[in-house]
């Protein structure tokens, strides 16, 4: 077949699986069995693989599951449905409760205790109770927003309607999973891939008579907004659930101590195939309330709990080619293509060779036979090679000294932290001068956490970009409207659309914005800190010109890393021209202040020496909730030193000079009305 057929070909094949989709999704009516539904679908993704040229918006290798149905409107959860770490190893495990201890400034013999509950593979909800009514059931939907699901919630037998015990707070949002036991899903089969889709399916029937038939059930494990509930820690709660009706899993357990978790996960993993419901983990919190609460979130996710995911599913295949991938910090990523197999019913075609070190460690080669392995939601990886299977004329991989895109010379960065050269090989080029980096540079300023245009996706930016139409940030809010509306696949409502879509990006916020620019080591958390202290775009702009990065040193959060990326940044001349073309683009707002009448407003705090039982990260995340400040020099403008074991006295002479308040551990918690 010549081009064009192969693409008409394709063609037909989306636009039937977009019917299949419409059918099995939307209409809850299949069209056709689940093997040829399946089939459809690898068809597709090998003809993907064979010729790079095709690609679609409906690819299977492009959506993941189903579009939030517009049967449901769409309600806020009070409290946002985090998502949770993941750990494959007991190193993981060790880790996970190094980082809490440390945050907590407690030593190794200080002894955690966790709730470890089996993670059932379903669909996760959130039951609404008020005075011990269930008003309203939402889903999970991003975590922030969900669909509102109350009338298919309230035919599931396992949930309760009204609950009359003294003890039940006022107001609760219980949270659990919602799923269909193993035996239940023989009857069903038929109509659903897995035990997963069906409880996720009929959760979302537009007929809530449909959803009844349907035999779902519900274990519940923890709460988002609640009012009134008088527990201490998480096990409390379950036994709790249990008294109020709920159901929870009969495998939860307390336990202490990182081998006895271990002990626990080997002997339900082996339990697996007994359990009448899907498991792929072992969630573990920390049983606390109150230590929960100390620890808090970090992004979107708790310090306090973590997911110990079971053993991967694995296949073998073979290595087709190694292609670098670069990223927008100039990563240079080496890609395994594969001959693409089904594993644990997903089809891999890619699996990742995390860098140059790995590949030389495992000895991966072009037509090796190679063991890949898929655990969880992970990208797919090469685990080792079969080399009884080698060929004999098989050529070890070459890393590239240069960049594939630009020719700029590639690196191994020095990492004073480590005092090692990383593992990751970057490009130099910095800013845009690198294709590659400028495309995922420019895929990162319109992604979602960034400005978060709508319609303008990946694919559009490499078809712009492509074209000539843009190549720097800047350059998005100056398309040629006109010329776009001629290409393939554009008309005039889709351009309005796409042009409405832009102009109203332009009023940003500055956290936003500085994210978006995709500074090396910026996260939107860091992009965040980094907008409260210098509140207006214009400040944080001027550091091109007064080269005061030092002044970073202030912020809570921000290190020598954020610092050099920071200054790296500015360094570049380009990015410092889309910087000023951005000003003058965009109503960029300033940061808000938050907590502006707090018990320390406007009072600026210093530590020096060691603090007991408190980390530094805590204390300094506590005179920040308050609507105080830290900074890391004494000047005039402190207003307290807290001083701890074996403080520095050139800081305490200092202050002393400066006749600045000084406070002990016990006399800084007074101050916030807390006992020590």
């Amino acid at each position: 077949m010549d081009k064009k057929e192969i693409e008409t070909n394709y063609k037909k094949k989306i636009k039937l699986l977009t019917n299949y989709n419409k059918n099995y999704y939307d209409k809850s009516s299949p069209l056709v069995s689940d093997k040829e539904f399946d089939n459809l679908k690898q068809d597709i993704l090998l003809l993907e693989q064979k010729y790079k040229f095709l690609n679609s918006s409906n690819s299977p290798s492009k959506t993941v599951g189903f579009k939030p149905s517009k049967n449901f409107k769409k309600s806020l959860h009070r409290v946002p449905m985090l998502s949770l770490g993941n750990a494959f190893s007991e190193d993981d495990l060790i880790n996970f409760e190094k980082r809490i201890l440390n945050f907590i400034s407690e030593k190794n013999s200080f002894k955690i205790s966790y709730s470890a509950e089996p993670k059932i593979d379903g669909i996760s909800a959130s039951l609404t109770y008020k005075n011990g009514n269930l008003i309203k059931g939402l889903s999970r939907g991003d975590g922030k927003e969900g669909e509102d699901i109350t009338a298919n919630i309230l035919t599931i037998k396992d949930i309760p309607k009204k609950i009359i015990k003294k003890d039940f707070p006022e107001e609760i949002d219980v949270r659990g999973e919602v799923f269909i036991q193993n035996s239940d899903f023989q009857n069903l089969k038929e109509k659903f891939a897995n035990p997963r889709n069906a409880a996720s399916g009929s959760l979302r029937q537009k007929n809530p008579d449909d959803t009844r038939k349907i035999p779902l059930k519900f274990i519940a494990y923890t709460f988002g907004y609640e009012q009134g509930l008088k527990i201490e820690n998480q096990f409390e709660y379950l036994k709790k659930l249990n008294e109020w009706g709920f159901k929870t899993n009969p495998l939860n357990k307390l336990i202490t101590g990182v081998k006895n978790l271990l002990t626990n996960y080997k002997e339900i993993e082996k339990k697996r195939s007994e359990i009448d419901f899907d498991i792929d983990g072992i969630v573990y919190k920390i049983n606390s309330f109150k230590l929960q609460k100390r620890l808090g979130n970090v992004a979107n996710a708790p310090r306090w709990a973590i997911a110990h995911k079971f053993s991967s599913n694995k296949g073998i295949s073979l290595v087709k080619s190694i292609e670098i991938q670069i990223g927008r910090t100039g990563a240079l990523t080496p890609v395994a293509k594969i001959e693409p197999i089904n594993i644990g019913g997903v089809l891999v075609a890619n699996a990742t060779l995390h860098n140059e070190d790995e590949i030389n460690r495992k000895d991966i080669r072009v037509g090796d036979t190679v063991i890949v392995e898929r655990a969880g939601d992970v990208i797919p990886h090469i685990l080792s090679v079969e080399f009884k299977k080698r060929p004999k004329d098989l050529k070890k991989f070459s890393y590239p000294k240069k960049c594939p895109s630009c020719g700029s010379k590639t690196i191994k960065e020095y990492n004073i932290i480590t005092k090692k050269n990383d593992a990751v090989r970057r490009c130099t080029s910095e800013g845009y001068e690198c294709e590659k980096i400028s495309i995922e540079k420019l895929k990162h300023f319109v992604s979602k956490e960034a400005l978060n245009i709508d319609g303008f996706g990946k694919k559009i930016v490499e078809t712009f970009y492509k074209l000539k139409l843009i190549k720097l940030p800047q350059d998005i809010f100056r398309l040629d409207f006109k010329k776009i509306e001629k290409l393939e696949g554009w008309g005039r409502l889709s351009v309005e659309n796409l042009k409405y879509a832009i102009n109203e990006k332009k009023n940003i916020s500055i956290e936003r914005l500085i994210y978006s620019l995709g500074i090396r080591h910026i996260g939107l958390e860091n992009a965040k800190l980094i907008s409260k202290y210098f509140k207006s775009f214009s400040k944080f702009k001027a550091l091109s010109k007064n080269k005061s990065y030092n002044e970073l040193l202030n912020i809570d959060g921000i290190g020598e890393t954020q610092i050099n990326s920071v200054k790296n940044f500015f360094s570049n001349k380009i990015n410092v021209e889309v910087l000023d073309q951005l000003e003058t683009i965009l109503n960029i707002k300033d940061a808000l202040d938050e907590n502006k009448n707090g018990k320390l407003k406007d009072k600026t705090f210093m530590i020096t020496g060691k603090l007991n039982g408190i980390s530094r990260a805590e204390i300094k995340s506590l005179i920040e909730e308050n609507a105080g400040s830290t900074v890391s020099s004494i000047s005039k403008k402190l207003d307290y030193l807290i001083v701890g074991e074996k403080p520095t006295k050139r800081k305490i002479e200092e202050a002393k000079n400066f006749k600045i308040i000084t406070l002990d551990q016990k006399q800084f918690l007074i101050l916030l009305n807390k006992t020590s």
